[in-house]
């Protein structure tokens, strides 16, 4: 698996035996990733934002968090993306290097947007509402998906079966793609919950399957606004949570025309806006 997991000695305790017992124990890696975008030709490009990230994808990533926060609209408005040696010794190839196509403008960031990231909280320091609320091209209210309720329950399951890395660590999140009879498509792990879904998206931007019509997104965690965002910036007319939304992402989800379920764990579900595509 690389670097996405590294092995550390532990002290193992069991209170309850009492004894303690060292052992070898596996831990999801996390090394941040600056991503520098800009024009083709001589220079170096500016860095645009740092998240810390699982490696592996990172292309997929870069171009995912371009696309979904409207830096980009589709993977032929980038030249190339590159992973380029950092300042570290030996080098970790810990920075992705993106040059944009002539017309589309480097973006610009300022104290209202500034993109520097975790692996917790994804873009933040914004200003307002109105500075994350980046229109998506694609129109999901019109989409006619529909989706059985059982397919849904199963899909939890099906996303942890896949989870090669979190079943060895226990801390990783996934988001996976999936068909609406329940088939998956494509599954991404981080130790980061928007850091996955980038990885997702740009893996489908760069296989030119956007928009994700007919679709759904199912992330391990909670569905917070951005994550809505991020669904809705590659068309995707239904995004489900194992866990808890935000009323920010009710509301999106509501704007948007798309389906948003939570608390999908077992047979229950809650589905907050966009009822109809789910067939009980």
């Amino acid at each position: 698996m690389g670097r996405a997991t590294d092995r550390r000695k532990v002290l193992r305790i069991d209170a309850g035996g009492h004894r303690a017992v060292e052992r070898r124990d596996t831990l999801a890696a996390e090394e941040p990733l600056e991503i520098r975008v800009g024009p083709a030709g001589p220079g170096r490009r500016r860095p645009l934002a740092v998240t810390m990230r699982t490696p592996g994808d990172d292309l997929d990533l870069a171009i995912g968090f371009l696309l979904t926060e409207g830096v980009i609209r589709a993977a032929d408005d980038v030249v190339t993306a590159q992973l380029c040696a950092g300042a570290d010794s030996p080098n970790t190839y810990n920075v992705v290097d993106v040059v944009l196509a002539g017309h589309v403008p480097p973006p610009e960031t300022d104290p209202t947007r500034n993109f520097y990231t975790t692996s917790s909280c994804g873009v933040c320091g914004k200003a307002s509402i109105d500075a994350v609320r980046t229109r998506s091209p694609y129109d999901v209210a019109g989409d006619p998906v529909a989706v059985g309720a059982d397919v849904l329950a199963a899909l939890p399951d099906r996303l942890r079966t896949a989870q090669r890395v979190f079943e060895r660590t226990g801390g990783l999140h996934a988001a996976g793609l999936f068909t609406p009879q329940g088939e998956l498509v494509a599954l991404r792990e981080d130790v980061g919950r928007h850091n996955a879904v980038d990885k997702l998206i740009g893996w489908a931007a760069r296989e030119q399957r956007l928009p994700l019509r007919g679709h759904v997104l199912l992330v391990s965690g909670r569905a917070s606004f951005e994550l809505t965002q991020k669904a809705w910036m590659a068309g995707l007319p239904l995004l489900a949570a194992v866990s808890a939304p935000s009323t920010l992402a009710a509301d999106l989800a509501d704007e948007a025309g798309m389906t948003l379920v939570g608390f999908l764990r077992g047979a229950t579900m809650n589905i907050y806006t966009a009822s109809h595509r789910v067939k009980p």
